[in-house]
C-alpha cells in the first residue's frame, strides 16, 4: 500500500481531504472500475485503514487497526464475495448469495466502535481479487442489500471493485460514487502501433478529425483491431501518469478511455470496422 500515494495521488489525495479534514465525508457507496482489480482491492484497504485509524493517519501508523488492516484481519473490515463471508449453512458457490445479503443486513443492525467498511469483489479459484458482474452479483442479492445502500447505519461504507461499471447493475451503480483507476502494471503499456498518430492527441482540431480517422483505419487494417484498440488506452493511460495533476486533461483522457472500450464491445459485436472507427474519432475529437 506504501506506493498507493505515488501511483495514485488523485484519488490518494481525494479520499485523504475527505476522510481527515474537518467537515469534509466520503460517500458511504463506492465503486471502483478498471483493470487492475488488485490495485483496486489494495486502495479499498487504504480507504478502510484512513476511516478507521485512530492515531495520526500516516502511512506507517502503528495503532491498532492500521496493523490489523494491513493484514486484513480487522474484524470490521469484510471482504464479501462468493467464497468469503458467507453464513455456515450458505452452499453458494459461484455468486454472492441473497442469504450472504441477509446475513449483512442482520450484521449492520448491531453497533460498532468502528467504521464498518464492507468490499464487494469476486475471486477466482486461486484467490485472486475479481471484478463483480451481473452473474457472481446478481440482481436478487443487490436488490436485497439497495435499501441499505441508500440509507446505511452511521460509520458504514460499501466499497464495489469491477472491471466496468456497465458489468453491474444499474441500481448499484446510480446509489455509488464511481472512480475509474487506471491499471499501473508495466507489462500493458506497450502503445508503439499507435503512437505516432496518438501522440498530443487532444490536440487535433475538428477540422483534422478525418486525418485522424484515416490513420486509425489503416492501423486497424494492417493489425488485430482489437491491438490497436488496447495501445491507444495504454499511450492514454501513460499520459494520465505525467499529467496527473492537470484535472480537466485527465477528465478528457479518461473520458477517451470509455470510448476506445466502447469500440472495443462493438468489435465484439462484429460491427462495420470503418463505422466503429469512425465513431471513435469524432467522439474522441473534441
Amino acid at each position: 500500500m506504501n506506493d498507493l500515494k505515488e501511483q495514485y495521488p488523485f484519488l490518494m489525495k481525494y479520499f485523504n481531504s475527505g476522510i481527515c479534514d474537518d467537515g469534509k465525508n466520503i460517500a458511504h457507496c463506492i465503486l471502483f472500475y478498471g483493470s487492475d482489480l488488485q490495485a483496486q482491492y489494495d486502495l479499498a484497504l487504504e480507504i478502510a485503514r484512513l476511516l478507521n485509524c485512530k492515531e495520526s493517519r500516516s502511512q506507517d501508523c502503528q495503532c491498532l487497526n492500521c496493523k490489523w488492516i494491513r493484514e486484513n484481519n480487522h474484524p470490521a473490515v469484510l471482504t464479501i464475495s462468493k467464497v468469503d463471508n458467507k453464513p455456515s449453512d450458505d452452499s453458494s458457490k459461484t455468486v454472492i448469495s441473497i442469504e450472504q445479503a441477509r446475513m449483512i443486513k442482520n450484521d449492520l443492525l448491531v453497533t460498532s466502535d468502528y467504521h464498518r467498511v464492507l468490499i464487494f469483489c469476486d475471486k477466482d479459484k486461486d484467490g485472486n481479487i475479481c471484478g463483480l458482474n451481473q452473474q457472481n452479483f446478481q440482481a436478487d442479492a443487490a436488490n436485497a442489500l439497495l435499501k441499505t445502500f441508500e440509507e446505511p447505519p452511521s460509520n458504514t461504507t460499501f466499497i464495489f471493485l469491477t472491471k466496468d461499471r456497465s458489468d453491474m447493475i444499474t441500481t448499484v451503480v446510480s446509489r455509488a460514487q464511481c472512480f475509474y483507476v487506471p491499471s499501473m502494471k508495466d507489462d500493458v503499456r506497450n502503445f508503439e502501433l499507435v503512437k505516432d498518430f496518438m501522440d498530443e492527441y487532444w490536440k487535433i482540431q475538428r477540422a483534422d478529425v478525418l486525418d485522424f480517422n484515416d490513420k486509425i483505419l489503416e492501423a486497424v487494417r494492417e493489425n488485430d483491431p482489437e491491438q490497436i484498440f488496447t495501445q491507444m488506452q495504454n499511450y492514454i493511460v501513460m499520459i494520465i501518469k505525467s499529467n496527473i495533476q492537470n484535472l480537466p486533461l485527465k477528465v478528457k483522457l479518461i473520458s477517451d478511455i470509455k470510448i476506445i472500450e466502447k469500440a472495443k464491445k462493438e468489435l465484439k459485436l462484429n460491427m462495420n470496422i470503418q463505422t466503429i472507427v469512425e465513431n471513435l474519432s469524432f467522439n474522441i475529437v473534441l
